[in-house]
This record gives C-alpha cells, structure tokens and sequence, in this order.
C-alpha cells in the first residue's frame, strides 16, 4: 500500500500542460496579457526591421521634432533623404519610435534574467531552508536582513558600486528578488514535508536529494511559474527607474527609462519624449501581471476549482 502512495505523482498544474493552456485560454485577461507580451517580443526581436534608423544616429538639425515631423538625415553614402519622425525626436534630434522599439530588447532582456535567475536562485535555497531544519534558522535570517533592505535601495546601491551596464543591473534587481521567492518555495516545503507520501518515504529511507526531486519539487513549479511573471514585470519597472535616475543601464544605450530621462527637461514643451516610452513601458508591465494573474487561475489547484 505504501508503494501505491510513493507511486502517485504530486503535480502542481491540473491535468496535461495541453488541458492547461486550453484552460488558460479561457481567460480573457490572460489571452490579453499573452497577445500583448507576443507583439512586444516580436517588436524587440524585429527591431532591426521595425525601426526606421539607427537608435543612437544623432542629427542636431531635427532636434525636438513633433511626432509625424519630416527631418532629413544624410546616408553613409552623403546621400540626404527625408524620414517621417513617427514619434518625433528627443534634444539629440534621435528618432523616438526607433528607440523605443530597440528599447523593448533592453526591457525584455532584464525582466526575463532577472525572473530566471532569481526563480532558480531562489528555488535552491529555499528548498534547502525548507527541508534541511540544520540549515532553515541561518538561511531565513540572511534572507531577513536582505527584505529589511528596500529593494530599490539596495538595487541602486549595487549599482554605484559597480560599472555600469546590462549585467550589472541584473544582479542588481535579481538580489532583492531572491528573498521572496525563499520564503514562498519554504513555505511550500513546509507543508508538503508534513504530507503522509513524503513521512513514508523518510521512513523507508529515501534520500534527501531524490525526496527533494520527486515529491517536493512539484509542488513548487505552479507557484514560481506565477511568482515568475510577477519578478518579470517588476525588474522591468526598477530596471525603468534605475535608467531614468541615471545609474542603470549606460545612457547611449536606448532603453525605455533612458527615453524618459532625456526628456524629462523638456517635458512641458515635448511631452512625447515620455509619453511614448512611458506607454509601453506601462502596457507592458500591465501585460506581464495579467498574464500572471491568468497563469495564477489556471494552473494552481485551489483557483481551478473556482473557475
């Protein structure tokens, strides 16, 4: 009898992933959310197609051009021609539109690390808090010290103190993030440790490793699938404001926050240096929680029952 309860597989998503996407499906704000994130991932991996010139072309003599504005730009060849400024131009005469296509790569790149890096990060740590009590009081007490730290302040601190560029703020947003994803698989540990399959496996002598393989890691996919999105759309908006305060990503480098920052000065007189960049980066955050909230009611077992 126990060797039919050690057999049955503890997962986490309802049914095959096939019956949970059809699911997901289902859900409007998590169809929205998906089409969003599809058109934004599309727009960075086609950016050089989509944008009309180089991102980082400077022509003094179409500096602040309204949005829809003809300037003219010479070629490699000395030719001039005449481009329409989609969405006008910032104080460098650079083309806006063409930087806040580039500007989702940036955007993109760093979300998705920093969810990555700080889910399997996280994920490690806190199901060895969880299941090794020797090692559970020194790990939650490390992470304690890193949640008493405000995550932007500790991001913006990691940041000084090194040089500046695309690495360096992912570690720096994926640091603050590891605390919580800690504390959430630990709970989890917690009370599937207490659960009659994983006491019987003790008792006839699995191992740790493949205790942690088999029965408890399962159970933690579903979770961090969600938790996830969530860290995703929120290393985007610190990754924002990092660039926008000027200590994240290298300012030649187009990035949302870095669109923002350069015109923030003239914002009464060209408010399309912001607004632009600022929609995006607004859509796309709003894109990546919804998906999260769909993802949350279709694969965990509790919400599946609601719907």
């Amino acid at each position: 009898m126990v060797d039919v309860i050690l057999d049955i597989p503890i997962a986490a998503v309802p049914g095959k992933p096939a019956a949970a996407f059809r699911k997901l499906l289902h859900n409007p704000g998590g169809v929205v959310g998906g089409v969003i994130i599809a058109i934004v991932v599309l727009m960075g991996l086609l950016a050089p197609w989509l944008g009309t010139i180089d991102p980082t072309a400077i022509n003094p003599i179409a500096r602040n051009r309204i949005p829809g504005a003809e300037f003219s730009m010479r070629t490699d060849t000395g030719e001039r021609i005449k481009m329409i400024a989609l969405f006008g131009t910032d104080g460098l005469g650079r083309d806006i539109y063409s930087r806040v296509v580039y500007g989702a790569r940036i955007s993109l790149l760093v979300g998705v690390s920093v969810a990555l890096i700080s889910v399997a990060v996280g994920l490690f740590i806190g199901l060895l808090a969880g299941f090794i009590r020797i090692l559970d009081a020194v790990i939650m007490r490390i992470m304690d010290g890193l949640m008493a730290i405000p995550a932007i302040l500790l991001a913006i601190a990691m940041v000084s103190l090194f040089r500046s560029s695309v690495l360096t703020v992912i570690i720096a947003i994926t640091v603050p993030q590891i605390p919580g994803v800690v504390r959430l698989v630990r709970a989890i540990v917690l009370s599937v440790r207490e659960e009659p399959y994983v006491e019987a496996a003790v008792t006839l002598g699995t191992s740790t490793p493949k205790l942690l393989w088999r029965h408890v890691l399962p159970n933690t996919i579903a979770p961090m699938i969600v938790q996830g999105t969530f860290i995703c759309a929120s290393a985007i908006l610190v990754e924002a404001i990092l660039s926008f305060l000027g200590i994240g990503v290298p300012p030649e480098v187009p990035t949302w926050g870095n669109i923002m920052a350069d015109g923030r000065q003239v914002f009464s007189l060209f408010p399309h240096n912001i607004i632009y960049p600022g929609v995006f980066l607004a859509l796309t955050i709003l894109a990546v929680n919804v998906l999260g909230d769909g993802l949350r009611d279709t694969i965990d077992p509790k919400m599946a029952k609601r719907v």
